[in-house]
């Protein structure tokens, strides 16, 4: 099965570590929104799509390719995040099967989060992703396959 990683990690690398660990699994490239073309998605069996969430939102650079990806049947696709609080998966789903994916699953962990008046107390979630939660991430990965 060929598999790519489409992920935007900007804060702490979290979200990074959590693709790279399910990359490992898959044997799938992890790749930001502007390394890859609408048109490569073609190739590959499975795309997974993954970011921190940000006001309760995707990364906005992971949102806007999504959305410039063109209608059509396009495979299956996963979704994933990072957070420091519970990931709102639904938008991201919904938008990918309307581009014409079938999202097979999800998965979210809880990461090092300093978002806005989170710096002032020094974070929450310090040190996660830990090595628990990227076993998690490849635990899921294995299910995907």
């Amino acid at each position: 099965m060929k598999t790519l990683i489409v992920c935007v990690s900007v804060s702490h690398g979290n979200t990074r570590r959590v693709a790279e660990a399910m990359g490992e699994v898959l044997g799938a490239r992890v790749v930001e929104p502007e390394e890859v073309s609408p048109a490569d998605l073609a190739e590959y069996d499975l795309v997974g799509f993954g970011s921190g969430i940000f006001s309760m939102a995707f990364h906005p650079r992971l949102r806007e390719f999504a959305r410039s990806l063109p209608d059509g049947s396009r495979g299956r696709a996963f979704v994933f995040a990072t957070s420091g609080f519970p990931a709102v998966m639904a938008p991201m789903t919904r938008l990918l099967g309307r581009k014409g994916f079938e999202v097979v699953d999800t998965f979210s962990v809880r990461a090092f989060d300093t978002f806005a008046p989170l710096k002032l107390v020094g974070g929450i979630h310090k040190g996660r992703p830990d090595a628990a939660d990227l076993a998690a991430a490849r635990a899921f990965a294995t299910g995907l396959g």
